[in-house]
């Protein structure tokens, strides 16, 4: 009996990728709709079995450790596998979660929707405050002009598969010490479609599709973060057996300013003032999204006090129109130099207050006087 990995010519190592592609190249060789040699059909069906053992990792798991025997095909499995027994019973009692015994399990010969794509996306913080239109670059599967989708050259077309007559499924029996029981999977020739391409087109290699780059122009609404997630209807792959296309979802990084801070649709920074602006108060130019504005400075301002521009925040995803807030943390100076003169009217002024207060002055204890109260 020949061994599986020998008829697909791959190693015993070889993953899912390689067998498939070992087995189609093979498949196509030997199919009989192709090959007219003698032996080609018996070579094809023991193609195909070695494929529908290996692909499958339990099956390709029992085979290495029993061989052929291991899967019950010459007889009663080995009893002391019991694994196998949990994979029959599984195989067998999910058929009535779809459809029941007669639902032979799920079918794939119709069109098929083609498969989402992910794209990131860096945006300035600005950007995603206010919005911007971008073009971005991805590459994606698109039907072949040459064949239509189709697979197969022009002026040619599909031909109902030999292997599952065109049903899209195989049966195979499995006899068990609990009696005999059927297990029904997509046809591992035609992949559940029903049909093959006996004469595949020259330019997608009978796929159908091709992997082309596009630029596709988007538009990111005001008020995205990061991780915000926009879709493109219609920019994934191709659909296959003309299923319509995927969409492209677009994932959003923003990046950070050297400045501001957001919460949200809250925008925040420090303001740093002079311990004089604090006192007395004043009005100064502070940089927010909008541009360089306004903002006053209550006299008598506190260390840590937060100032707020209203609506000079983040927008509303979905309404621009509600804007959150600008916060100011004040971060008061203190001068850590003095000239003559302004340590002689500093000194006045902590006297003045130490009088107010009944206390004698302390020179030492200037800016403690100065923000302590009085």
């Amino acid at each position: 009996m020949a061994d599986y990995y020998q008829v697909l010519g791959v190693g015993r190592d070889a993953d899912a990728d390689t067998l498939k592609c070992a087995y189609r190249r093979l498949a196509r060789q030997y199919h009989p709709d192709v090959n007219r040699d003698p032996g080609a059909e018996e070579r094809f069906k023991e193609i195909g079995r070695a494929y529908e053992v290996l692909s499958d990792p339990q099956t390709r798991e029992r085979y290495d450790q029993f061989g052929e025997a291991g899967l019950g095909g010459g007889g009663m499995p080995d009893v002391g596998d019991m694994g196998g027994f949990a994979d029959l019973f599984e195989t067998f009692f999910s058929g009535f979660g779809g459809g029941g015994m007669g639902g032979g399990g799920q079918r794939r010969r119709g069109p098929r929707k083609g498969d989402d794509l992910g794209l990131e996306f860096t945006i300035s913080f600005s950007e995603a405050v206010f919005g911007v239109e971008k073009e971005v670059q991805f590459r994606h599967l698109e039907s072949c002009p040459s064949c239509q989708g189709s697979g197969a050259r022009a002026g040619s077309g599909p031909t109902t598969c030999t292997t599952c007559s065109g049903a899209g499924q195989v049966r195979r029996a499995t006899r068990t010490p609990f009696g005999s029981f059927t297990q029904v999977a997509p046809c591992p020739t035609c992949e559940g479609s029903g049909q093959m391409i006996a004469d595949p087109c020259t330019t997608c290699q009978g796929q159908g599709v091709q992997e082309v780059t596009k630029k596709q122009r988007i538009k990111i609404p005001g008020g995205v973060d990061s991780g915000t997630r926009l879709r493109v209807p219609g920019e994934g792959n191709a659909g296959q057996r003309g299923g319509g296309p995927g969409d492209l979802y677009v994932v959003l990084n923003v990046k950070s300013h050297p400045h501001l801070r957001r919460d949200g649709v809250t925008i925040s920074s420090e303001l740093p003032i002079s311990y004089l602006q604090a006192i007395l108060g004043d009005t100064v130019e502070v940089d927010t999204v909008d541009g360089s504005e306004k903002l006053e400075i209550p006299a008598g301002t506190q260390p840590g006090a937060v100032l707020t521009l209203k609506g000079k925040g983040v927008p509303r995803l979905g309404n621009p129109v509600a804007r959150g807030n600008h916060d100011f943390l004040v971060k008061v100076q203190l001068p850590t130099k003095l000239s003559g003169d302004e340590r002689e009217l500093l000194e006045q002024l902590a006297g003045h207050h130490s009088r107010k207060g009944n206390r004698p002055p302390h020179k030492s204890g200037l800016f403690g006087g100065l923000f302590g109260g009085g």
